[in-house]
């Protein structure tokens, strides 16, 4: 338990008149969580201490092995899908730690994401939480409805500081406050407006670049930086008009909007003679990289998803791949406190390259941080659906921050960049949150750093 922490009311017990349906229990035949998988977890309780909503509640139904049991029960028809069993099941991060953690190789991931897929199809939220998750899933995967909302509420962000001495923030919903702490700043993306952006010099890849929805709308310098440093590397960058890529459907249980989402990135993309399909968002890659496993049973699809998935990196890998640098780098006499994204160190094992990356750098230096595998709260839609436990992780990744005295922290996830600015805005120790491609890229033209 985080000392000093309100202990939120956690159920631990559920009940209900258990349901069968054709040896799955409560759950349907389409893709429930897997037996193999569940009976693979030997409850041996190594993923506790990993778990970020079982350190922050100390609940074994919030930790995973109890949402496995849950699962187990599900599975056996020894319990309904009510709303104690969602909330438990709501509650995880996706974060992954648990995955990483696991002696036994048991596949987190596809258990929880096929159980909130059993969730959406066979339980009704209530209508606020309903109405909140068809708000944000209605704006967020939409660059130009996310512009418009995020420049509706940025005089919050700008004044932020003001109105807080006023007391005026403290007067708004707990809740809403902490959702309206998130507003970012808009920094639109241009990379899009030309389909090709040609290599410097001799051409070693051709790749494609999603440009995003987030990362398009209020992250538009990380998609130029990651242009400007690939194409200065000696790659072809093509742009294609695309859209979201699915990664919050997918991960929120609605799976067949995330297929169509994923067969419109494929298409988009398909017509395109790449080497690679590179991404800068730690959540968009790993539900790219798993459009294999997403649209396997579509006799249409299983085969082009499968060739797509196989071809994403990251752009870190990119960089990797094509070894030591081309373009120059300028000394960055600067401590960099590195927090990886959990969908790219836990889902994709991506945590080497980013920091091979900073490390071609001169003068740059990787501070370490306590905790580094905790999630900072962010997780998707998390940090919107459930503020609390997600500022309260928020403030716990600020002040480890803060401990390390870092000048700047880099991190590769759009959502993180946002959660992390907030949190360490929240304890008094704001400094700039960048993508480790801006800092190539500053390094890259020799220029300083900015937030």
């Amino acid at each position: 338990m985080v000392r000093g922490a309100r202990v939120m009311s956690r159920p631990t017990n559920l009940t209900g008149h258990p349901v069968r349906n054709g040896g799955t229990g409560v759950f349907d035949s389409v893709n429930p969580p897997a037996r193999e998988q569940v009976h693979a977890c030997v409850h041996c309780g190594f993923c506790l201490p990993s778990c970020p909503t079982y350190m922050v509640w100390g609940t074994e139904m919030d930790s995973p092995r109890g949402r496995i049991q849950l699962m187990q029960a599900g599975l056996d028809g020894r319990v309904a899908m009510t709303a104690k069993f969602v909330q438990h099941i709501d509650a995880c991060l996706g974060c992954l730690a648990c995955v990483t953690a696991c002696p036994s190789g048991v596949l987190y991931g596809s258990l929880i994401e096929s159980t909130r897929a059993q969730i959406e199809r066979h339980y009704v939220r209530p209508l606020g939480a309903r109405l909140l998750r068809k708000a944000v899933l209605s704006i967020v995967p939409y660059p130009r409805r996310l512009a418009a909302v995020t420049w509706t509420f940025g005089p919050i962000r700008l004044f932020r500081g003001l109105l807080n001495q006023l007391g005026l923030l403290a007067r708004l919903p707990r809740r809403l406050r902490a959702r309206l702490r998130l507003v970012p700043r808009l920094r639109a993306d241009d990379v899009g407006s030309r389909l090709r952006h040609p290599a410097s010099g001799e051409r070693r890849l051709t790749v494609g670049l999603l440009t995003g929805c987030v990362q398009r709308a209020v992250f538009g310098d990380v998609n130029r930086a990651t242009v400007d440093v690939l194409t200065a590397e000696g790659c072809d960058v093509l742009t294609p008009a695309q859209g979201c890529c699915g990664a919050l459907e997918l991960h929120s249980g609605l799976h067949p909007e995330a297929r169509d989402r994923a067969r419109r990135v494929i298409e988009a993309f398909q017509s395109l003679d790449l080497d690679r399909i590179v991404v800068n968002v730690a959540g968009c890659g790993s539900a790219m990289k798993d459009y294999g496993h997403l649209l396997a049973d579509d006799a249409e699809w299983a085969e082009p998803a499968r060739r797509f998935s196989a071809r994403v990196r990251d752009v870190s890998e990119i960089l990797d791949e094509l070894g030591p640098p081309r373009a120059s780098r300028h000394p960055l006499p600067i401590r960099v406190a590195y927090h990886d994204a959990c969908h790219l160190g836990h889902a994709q094992s991506v945590r080497r390259q980013p920091r091979d990356m900073l490390s071609t750098i001169p003068g740059l230096t990787i501070v370490a941080l306590a905790e580094p595998d905790i999630c900072c709260g962010s997780a998707g839609l998390y940090n919107l659906t459930h503020p609390e436990p997600a500022a309260e992780l928020g403030g716990r990744k600020a002040r480890h921050i803060a401990a390390a005295s870092p000048d700047v922290v880099a991190t590769g996830n759009a959502g993180c960049l946002l959660q992390i600015a907030a949190a360490l805005e929240d304890v008094g120790q704001p400094r700039p949150v960048l993508h480790p491609i801006q800092l190539v890229h500053a390094s890259m033209l020799g220029r300083g750093v900015t937030s």
